[in-house]
């Protein structure tokens, strides 16, 4: 199995790799043009990328092309819509930086209330201000707003916890069972977190759904002076809401992500860099050698289960619901040309099977599961009976929830 690495991963994941059998290429400096055209030349089964953009056309560049795994969480820097259309699974390596993006979180919020930032360059420039910098809420106390409870926002539920901050949480799964389980305040929507919080720490996905979602409205929900972190993607939050809100009510905002990301490193352009109210770091919540050793090892076990069985661990853009309305369930001998046949008869009709597994018992029975998209007609049920090597058949409908 060929295995293209276009990003920075560690050498043990490619001796590793390499020690299974998989030929591996790495190259961390392939981008756009470039990455297609490394696509087109080494045509490899696997494609593995941590920040790299993969698009359309870059799916289309490898005839052999069969997975994508995105060595982190989130998948927002590949084209899902082309994958799915081409047949390419999609994988990432979810909660393997969890603790690292969580540890971060934790940290703009203490350096947000004592402006760690501040003091340290003030002292640097040969300054020393106790009395302008011994001015600090504290933590202890305090109503963190946390917007999305997936494996990272539930390690900053534990950190925060143990700086007695209290949590309202709001996530499109989070039930109040799940909440209280949590041991947070379970809230309906994003704004009812945001309400009256002295704090608001961000763990969303982004989709379009997301896109924005931290607006205006939002902010100017949280208490005069709060404190905002993004760790997440910088889209979910409207950059020039928040540089109003930090002029109109004095908020501050640690940002681990922005919307307009530099491909590498380099200048940084955005002025909202430059904001005294912003402690920006250089996206780099997953970054530590822990998360890296984890995300490595998750990326080793994808391609491994992947080669070995065909099955992709964390797929993300397998279809979760599909047109099939009946299952048709055909118990047969386990002969050469029995499967063939049966499907021949369903092509026939018209009928189109879309998933499909073929159960084989200890002898020479098998058992056959066909997901079709339309009841077969008493006449084809009849023809698939009269093949010489089905014991019985039978057709189930299929409830979708």
């Amino acid at each position: 199995m060929r295995v293209l690495i276009a990003d920075n991963l560690s050498q043990a994941v490619v001796d590793t790799l390499e020690d299974r059998g998989c030929a591996v290429t790495a190259d961390a400096s392939l981008r756009d043009e470039a990455l297609a055209q490394a696509i087109a030349r080494l045509d490899p089964d696997v494609l593995v990328v941590r920040s790299t953009k993969v698009s359309a056309a870059h799916l289309a560049a490898g005839r052999s092309l069969s997975l994508v795994i995105r060595a982190g969480a989130g998948v927002n820097t590949i084209d899902l819509a082309a994958a799915s259309a081409r047949g390419v699974y999609v994988s990432n390596c979810p909660g393997k930086n969890a603790v690292a993006v969580a540890e971060l979180a934790i940290g703009h919020l203490v350096n947000l209330d004592r402006r760690i930032a501040d003091n340290v360059l003030s002292l640097r420039q040969g300054s020393w201000q106790k009395k302008e910098f011994g001015k600090a809420r504290g933590l202890a106390g305090r109503t963190l707003a946390l917007l999305g409870v997936g494996q990272i926002g539930q390690e900053v539920i534990l950190r925060a916890q143990a700086f007695g901050m209290k949590i309202k949480a709001w996530s499109r799964s989070l039930t109040p069972q799940a909440a209280a389980e949590l041991g947070v305040l379970f809230c309906a929507t994003p704004l009812e977190a945001c309400r009256g919080a002295d704090a608001l720490s961000i763990h969303l996905a982004l989709g379009p759904e997301t896109r924005n979602l931290v607006g205006l409205d939002l902010l100017e929900a949280l208490r005069p002076g709060a404190l905002v972190v993004n760790t997440s993607r910088g889209e979910v939050l409207d950059q020039a809401a928040l540089l109003r809100a930090i002029e109109s009510r004095g908020l501050r905002a640690g940002l681990d992500v922005f919307a307009e990301e530099p491909a590498a490193d380099g200048a940084f352009a955005d002025p909202i860099g430059q904001n005294p109210a912003v402690y920006g770091t250089h996206h780099i919540g997953a970054s530590t050698d822990q998360a890296s050793e984890a995300v490595g090892d998750e990326v080793v076990r994808i391609v491994t289960v992947y080669r070995e069985s065909g099955e992709v661990p964390n797929c993300v853009n397998i279809a979760v619901k599909t047109p099939a309305t009946h299952l048709l369930v055909v118990r047969h001998q386990d002969r050469v040309g029995v499967l063939a046949a049966l499907l021949d008869v369903l092509s026939r009709a018209g009928i189109n099977v879309q998933q499909m597994e073929n159960i084989i018992f200890t002898g020479a029975a098998a058992c056959a599961r066909i997901q079709v998209d339309q009841a077969p007609s008493a006449e084809v049920m009849a023809a698939l009976d009269a093949h010489p090597a089905v014991l019985a058949s039978s057709l189930l409908p299929i409830v979708h929830a």
